[in-house]
């Protein structure tokens, strides 16, 4: 099997699919070569969480993935912050489904408002942690999070625990850099602000008008009439010779608008498009 290092194009568990198997089946079926799960229930108790997959679903994403070469990321609940001891057992959980599932990569938002020291230090022992599972960690940008905090974030934490860095990079959420303050409306400031040796390692893809975060299948926001975006995003990656997932943060009701993005993508990429060789999932849960 294939393991070499490569861009691979995958879609995300939702809550508004009708099981919670469902988009994962569909990324099987349809030859996506990466999957990322979120636990976003909320309030309402919409959505799902660890516990909503039981040992033989685990078993099952477990083995169909390795079956499929599809490389499964845990995105952790948005509200967990690694340097607030009460978020601790909850990220435990998270981690334990990371691991039942054969995860490559556990991704979380960054916090600022205690100091980034406070957030470097919370980062640390949580890095050691994954490492012995061979999990690596993301760090994503949220809305109120700019290239700068990044520029730190990584500075910080290589004066902080250098061994750490080879077990942690960061998240590039497309969508929060086009909504964030100093960059709104022109992501490819936002990448043009990192600098070169923050790691970007996992890709989170969507778009909105800079207005709210709408997540709209890539080419059917903005890109959808002029693509000038989309492929000045691609060059850059490409000059970061980025090797990584790059997940499709949606669940549209024309599901077919996710296999077209990643034609798209692939075709910009200038990769081919891999042979689907598989059977459909050896077994179908209805979880």
């Amino acid at each position: 099997m294939d393991r070499s290092p490569r861009i691979r194009i995958g879609i995300q568990s939702a809550a508004s699919a009708a099981t919670i198997l469902a988009p994962f089946q569909y990324a099987v079926e349809h030859g996506f070569e990466a999957f990322e799960w979120l636990p976003d229930k909320n309030e309402s108790g919409v959505g799902w969480e660890e516990k909503d997959v039981d040992a033989e679903a685990r078993r099952y994403i477990r083995a169909t993935s390795l079956k499929e070469d599809i490389h499964v990321s845990v995105h952790a609940p948005w509200h967990l912050n690694p340097s607030n001891p009460n978020h601790r057992e909850r990220l435990s959980e998270t981690i334990g489904f990371a691991e039942d599932i054969g995860a490559s990569l556990l991704n979380i938002h960054l916090y600022t408002e205690q100091g980034m020291d406070a957030y470097a230090w919370g980062i640390i022992p949580l890095t050691d942690t994954l490492a012995q599972s061979s999990i690596r960690l993301s760090v994503e940008n949220t809305l109120l999070t700019g290239p700068e905090d990044f520029n730190l974030f990584f500075k910080r934490l290589r004066d902080l625990a250098p061994d750490s860095m080879a077990h942690v990079g960061m998240c590039l959420d497309i969508g929060h850099a086009n909504l964030c303050e100093p960059t709104q409306n022109d992501y490819l400031k936002f990448i043009d602000l990192l600098a070169p040796e923050v790691p970007i390692v996992h890709i989170h893809l969507h778009e909105n008008y800079g207005d709210f975060d709408s997540h709209l299948t890539v080419f059917t926001g903005p890109s959808k009439t002029n693509d000038r975006g989309i492929r000045g995003f691609v060059r850059r990656m490409k000059k970061r010779s980025f090797s990584g997932s790059i997940i499709l943060e949606q669940w549209p009701e024309q599901s077919s608008l996710l296999n077209e993005a990643r034609e798209k993508l692939r075709a910009m990429f200038g990769e081919p498009f891999p042979t689907i060789v598989h059977t459909v999932a050896s077994r179908k849960m209805s979880l």
